[in-house]
């Protein structure tokens, strides 16, 4: 990533559509659209799995399955597996809220009704054919998850480790009279994760084909509650009942006096070594299929990690252990070959983990909220002579940055107007023409901050779990010819895109 690119952050869910979440049928395209309009090269999303509860993209039901929501139910019909009357109901709720509830039972009614006429089908069918070959080429991971989610069918969807003991930790026998017992359900999840693929590969080629390239995101832990600690409970840092011996967290800092406790159990690095960090390279080799550059969540816990006690209720009793470190990404470039990476280092960053980063020359992260607030000062945020960093005005874990504003001490607001030679009215886009300004190759926005939104559009809270979180969504209203103006001559007077680029866009 070394050339001078800007693009748009913005989850599927947060897309306009009809039925509760954003998906990735016409809106997704027109979104696509968008950017190739604006003159934008990335579009970043967060992570594609399926969410349990909380519906937080980062605590997933698995490292590799797709979220059934973001299914187009349109691209069903175009397929013939619905008909028009059946993908006709509109959630009626706020258009700029997800309705995660309405979605799941929607959605999943018509998937059913599409699973039965895809059983109908031919079996030499086109549609058949490829799902056949998707499911031999995802079968390490696809058998697997399509258990676990039929089991947690049958539980009620509770966490496998309140399941019957001959479910929960099958042996070998119990994993083939389990295999027997959920054939039909487990093929239903197959079909599922067959057409969320089908439909984001689509996707990703119409963005490509505009010289638009995705930014995925992997998440450096996984739920305790996936398909992943079930069926491979062996990379994991579990006692012999499936319970983590340590969570996931970071300590206590400027921000938090208790921490962040995740809950996530931690690694067996030992074993994943003894294994040449096979499943690490699997989820990077998948993920590179979904995206053409990887933002990887918490970096610096692959250098040292804070490890909590399970049970523990605040993230205090914690201590730092020591992470694969450049051994893993050693054996990641062996088998694949260099990875395009970002490197979210944030937080307690130590010079170990600055130097893990430049020894692969992943960019790094600068977020400009950080950097005007309190203690924290001016630090010479664009006069850096390392361009190899992604600057944000603020990302997904961030206020909006107009509610960000409105919300900092006057102090710090009056030197920030001081900076910027502004006097507020327009500040968020003062911020973003200093970010497309700055030396760092990539400048990546916030949709929220491309709108000027304030609170109300705040994607998370990090550190809760409340109705308020991963919902926000827009509407096609909020965006004219004046913004889609404004964003693509910011983006050619800066230098961020070219006349070379122009055959690749869809002006």
């Amino acid at each position: 990533m070394q050339e001078r690119v800007s693009g748009v952050l913005l989850h599927p869910t947060s897309l306009p559509g009809p039925h509760g979440v954003g998906d990735l049928g016409v809106d997704a395209y027109r979104f696509v659209d968008f950017l190739s309009r604006t003159r934008q090269r990335l579009w970043q999303v967060l992570p594609l799995g399926p969410t349990g509860r909380g519906h937080s993209p980062y605590s997933c039901q698995s490292a590799f399955a797709g979220n059934p929501l973001m299914i187009s139910l349109e691209r069903l019909r175009e397929d013939g597996l619905l008909t028009g009357t059946e993908v006709e109901e509109v959630d009626r709720s706020n258009p700029f809220r997800a309705n995660f509830s309405w979605a799941y039972w929607y959605k999943g009614s018509r998937l059913r009704l599409a699973y039965e006429r895809f059983r109908a089908l031919p079996d030499r069918s086109p549609l058949k054919m490829e799902h056949e070959r998707f499911c031999y080429q995802h079968n390490r991971w696809l058998d697997p998850f399509a258990q676990f989610m039929a089991l947690k069918n049958r539980f009620g969807d509770t966490s496998w480790l309140d399941w019957d003991p001959e479910f929960a930790c099958p042996d070998e026998l119990g994993w083939a009279n389990t295999m027997h017992a959920f054939f039909d359900e487990a093929n239903y999840q197959k079909f599922v994760q067959f057409i969320f693929f089908r439909q984001w590969y689509a996707l990703k080629a119409y963005a490509n084909e505009r010289g638009i390239r995705i930014v995925g995101d992997i998440p450096i832990y996984v739920s305790l509650d996936s398909a992943d600690v079930w069926g491979e409970r062996a990379i994991f840092a579990l006692n012999e009942k499936g319970f983590p011996k340590e969570v996931g967290g970071v300590p206590p800092d400027y921000f938090s006096q208790t921490g962040q406790l995740w809950g996530n159990p931690v690694y067996n690095w030992e074993y994943l070594k003894s294994t040449g960090y096979h499943w690490w390279i699997e989820r990077f080799r998948h993920n590179l299929s979904l995206a053409d550059i990887i933002r990887v969540d918490h970096f610096r816990g692959f250098e040292a990690y804070w490890s909590v006690p399970y049970g523990e209720t605040t993230a205090v009793n914690g201590q730092w252990r020591k992470g694969p470190a450049e051994a893993l990404f050693f054996a990641v470039e062996k088998a694949l070959g260099p990875i395009p990476i970002i490197a979210e280092d944030l937080g307690m960053i130590t010079p170990e983990v600055i130097a893990l980063r430049e020894r692969f020359a992943f960019p790094g992260m600068k977020i400009m909220h950080f950097s005007f607030e309190g203690q924290n000062g001016f630090n010479h945020l664009f006069y850096d002579h390392d361009k190899n960093y992604v600057i944000y005005p603020g990302n997904h874990d961030n206020d909006t940055t107009l509610s960000w504003f409105l919300t900092l001490p006057s102090s710090d607001r009056e030197k920030l107007l001081a900076y910027f030679r502004c006097d507020g009215r327009d500040v968020v886009w003062e911020m973003i023409r200093f970010a497309m300004a700055s030396n760092y190759n990539t400048a990546l926005f916030a949709m929220q901050d491309l709108l000027d939104l304030g609170v109300e559009a705040r994607m998370n809270l990090p550190g809760t779990i409340n109705d308020k979180n991963w919902m926000w969504r827009f509407a096609w209203s909020q965006i004219d010819e004046t913004l889609m103006e404004k964003l693509s001559c910011m983006t050619v007077l800066y230098r961020r895109w070219s006349a070379k680029d122009g055959a690749k866009s869809a002006m």
